[in-house]
């Protein structure tokens, strides 16, 4: 498939640069080396356009633009939805915030100010991302699968979900909690640890510290933690009812 035709069918949601495939979420590789190629066919420009002048940017990813018909609110204040990304009916852009080039972004879904939405991550429906989230992207290696943040997930503000890590539906994720390949997840609840990078449906996931190694001698003598981040409970009313104020500032 040719980049053109790749960036046009991600920009509609026909394209994605994962797919979740008998209950696992796979990297789309034809979708991602079609946004490779479209890096390597682009010259820098400048763009004229109002709205956009001074910037400069690979003349075929300029930044997209949208309409009433769309039902997208994309408010302003130097938010910006790079071209081939998927922003379906519904959602809210608050700025300053970033979506990029093959990123998916469900219907209903809020996206905060200072908030991220990297390179092909997968974002579900009815998804919120507080303010100043960062939601890693990933187009190398090719095979490698974005982030993914399932249905009715609830974010909080500052955290940080990167390498991959798949957030599976309906889990929360507290503020400043950081979910990366490298970061300890442990489910407290069923006592035992999370090693294969995904976050189970409706976990509620705080930031937490552990022990540092025995190896780490000085460390240890000074009392030192480490970060981790630890399922705490799975959601419930009472989970529900403190995340419905959300509902109530659309």
């Amino acid at each position: 498939m040719d980049w053109k035709t790749a960036l046009a069918q991600m920009e509609t949601g026909e394209l994605r640069c994962a797919n979740k495939v008998d209950g696992k979420w796979i990297a789309n590789t034809e979708a991602k080396q079609a946004i490779l190629s479209a890096f390597k066919a682009g010259e820098l420009k400048e763009f004229s356009e109002e709205a956009f002048t001074g910037f400069v940017d690979k003349h075929n990813l300029p930044a997209r633009k949208f309409t009433p018909k769309d039902n997208i609110r994309l408010v302003p204040g130097g938010s910006s939805v790079r071209a081939g990304s998927y922003v379906a009916a519904g959602v809210i852009i608050m700025p300053p915030a970033y979506i990029n080039v093959g990123a998916y972004v469900d219907e209903g879904s809020m996206v905060d100010s200072h908030a991220l939405v990297g390179s092909c991550a997968q974002v579900g429906k009815n998804v919120h991302l507080s303010a100043a989230v960062q939601i890693g992207g990933v187009l190398e290696p090719i095979g490698a699968s974005p982030v993914v943040i399932e249905d009715n997930c609830f974010v909080g503000a500052g955290a940080v979900i990167v390498e991959g890590i798949q957030v599976l539906e309906g889990a929360v994720i507290a503020p400043g909690v950081i979910l990366s390949k490298g970061t300890p997840i442990y489910d407290a609840v069923n006592e035992k640890q999370v090693t294969d990078g995904i976050i189970p449906a409706g976990a509620v996931v705080v930031p937490g510290t552990r022990p540092v190694s025995a190896k780490l001698n000085w460390a240890k003598e000074m009392g030192l933690s480490l970060n981790c981040a630890i399922i705490v409970k799975y959601r419930d009313e009472k989970t529900d009812e403190s995340l419905k104020l959300e509902e109530f500032l659309r």
